[in-house]
């Protein structure tokens, strides 16, 4: 692909993100672990900064499901509804949406 060419000024295009399932995150934010609340966007993952083991429900599921032992700089790449506090002991999550 050739390089576009533009001048002080010009107006080059609006941003139009892909929404496919295959496409990036747009928005990454903190999650705060919460036993009931669910995290205010459905994350297409959870990057771990703090390893240990997070406690999800995965978005279309109906039970809780632990990662364990996770190091840091770790992913969870699965579309979550929640994140609970108790049984969580990872730190520093980022919902990636």
């Amino acid at each position: 692909m050739g390089a576009i060419l533009c001048n002080p000024g010009d107006h080059i295009m609006t941003r139009d993100y892909s929404t496919a399932d295959t496409a990036p995150a747009t928005i990454a934010f903190a999650i705060q672990p919460d036993d009931v609340a669910p995290v205010p966007l459905t994350p297409r993952g959870i990057y771990v900064g703090k390893g240990g083991t997070v406690i999800v429900r995965p978005a279309d599921a109906q039970v809780d499901v632990a990662y364990r032992n996770l190091p840091d700089a770790s992913y969870i790449a699965l579309r979550v509804s929640h994140v609970r506090a108790t049984g969580t002991t990872a730190g520093d999550l980022v919902g990636e949406a």
